[in-house]
């Protein structure tokens, strides 16, 4: 495996996005928030896939009456869990998703597209990682 410090993983590589984007994870983010521990960032890179599968799927499911509150939480909780991990696309995804749900934007449904996409795009990444 390669030193995660030290190695970036682009977003075209995975999904075929434009040059110029936010790589899917900034592993010298997270290197950083680890103070170069190797093993923590392992594990951290391992609970964050994880958490982000479970919530992928319930974000993936149809909303419920009311159920907008439920569903900001859930936002907030992959916006922070993705910036501790240099999951910087997921968290920028998470909070326009957020601010969507919070303003009642009618934009709701793609902008939660939009981050199980990019929550899936980094768990890929993760994993090739690992």
């Amino acid at each position: 495996m390669a030193n995660l410090a030290t190695v970036d993983i682009p977003r075209a590589e995975l999904s075929g996005a434009c040059e110029g984007e936010a790589p899917i994870l900034d592993l010298v983010h997270l290197s950083r928030q680890t103070f170069g521990d190797h093993a923590l960032e392992i594990e951290l890179l391992t609970l964050f896939e994880r958490q982000a599968a479970q919530l992928a799927v319930r974000l993936a499911q149809a909303p419920g009456p009311g159920d907008s509150a439920n569903r900001m939480e859930l936002a907030h909780m992959v916006k922070g869990s993705a910036r501790s991990v240099g999951a910087l696309a997921v968290a920028a995804a998470a909070e326009a998703y957020e601010t969507a749900l919070r303003h009642g934007d009618g934009a709701q449904s793609r902008l939660c597209a939009a981050l199980v996409a990019e929550i899936e795009a980094a768990r890929a990444a993760i994993l090739a990682l690992l």
